[in-house]
């Protein structure tokens, strides 16, 4: 009787903590972004000298509270769950980790509470609220199409930077150093700026043979754009096409209580990483 009393306190926990299709997960998970937010703004803050100066106290009594927040949370989710040491070493595991020591770590190493911002990270979380696990498919699909243009993309990449070595080596030899290009590596760097059309404008060609391969280079670059693009999108549609007429089913926010494991289907009855009764 104790052990199913003790075993059912444990399931709602898991509930609350791990699944935001009930009220009271949804609200757990709101309040833990919110959280995650005000500890992301308070180490900006602090490290704002004027602010730190006057409100030093106040940033490091906020930060003990939204850090003990976090503590309370992490032992809970190990405890919640049958197989803790799936989500310790998994990577939202060592996020929540990593997100919560520094400032514990802080009164023995002096500046480690800035690995506080880790925390951004986590906001990776609020994709389980706004229901967006449905995507999931479409984002294997677009991983799917990566993968196979890896082997033209690299080709790409591996001529661009051969391009922008020989273009960078001609315009060492034609610019002087008063414009900017005092080594070949400096005018590699400046063949990249202008062939990915940033311009900094920090180097530019005097000469009017430098300033037309220049003009040669940005066009290029408007070219250059656009070719991984196309790579992609033609994987993509492939891939579309080969998915077609499949049937679609969608997943949902219930983690496994055993091991963390997410994304299971609507119409799922076990875990698909442990085989764990849902």
């Amino acid at each position: 009787m104790r052990e199913e009393v003790h075993s059912g306190w444990k399931h709602r926990l898991h509930e609350i903590i791990y699944e935001a299709d009930t009220p009271l997960g949804r609200f757990f998970d709101i309040a833990l972004v919110f959280l995650i937010i005000v500890s992301v703004v308070l180490v900006m803050l602090e490290s704002v000298k004027e602010v730190d100066q006057n409100y030093h106290d106040l940033l490091l009594t906020l930060e003990w509270v939204v850090t003990i927040f976090f503590t309370v949370e992490y032992f809970a989710r190990i405890i919640s769950l049958k197989k803790p040491f799936k989500y310790i070493f998994s990577f939202y595991g060592i996020i929540d980790f990593v997100s919560t020591i520094p400032l514990y770590l802080s009164y023995l190493f002096a500046g480690s509470q800035v690995l506080l911002a880790v925390r951004a990270f986590r906001l990776l979380r609020i994709f389980r609220i706004l229901k967006l696990v449905k995507f999931l498919g479409e984002a294997s699909q677009l991983k799917a199409a990566l993968k196979a243009s890896r082997a033209k993309i690299a080709v790409f990449i591996y001529v661009v930077l051969i391009l922008s070595v020989i273009m960078g080596t001609i315009m060492y030899l034609i610019e002087s150093d008063e414009a900017g290009f005092t080594s070949i590596p400096r005018s590699i760097y400046w063949t990249i700026v202008t062939l990915t059309t940033v311009g900094y404008g920090d180097i530019a060609p005097q000469t009017n043979l430098g300033q037309f391969i220049a003009t040669i280079i940005m066009v290029l670059g408007y070219g250059i754009i656009a070719v991984p693009t196309g790579i992609v999108t033609v994987e993509f549609s492939r891939h579309g096409k080969n998915n077609k007429g499949r049937s679609v089913v969608h997943s949902n926010t219930q983690a496994c209580p055993s091991c963390s494991a997410e994304g299971h289907r609507d119409n799922a009855k076990h875990c698909y990483s442990c085989g764990y009764h849902l």
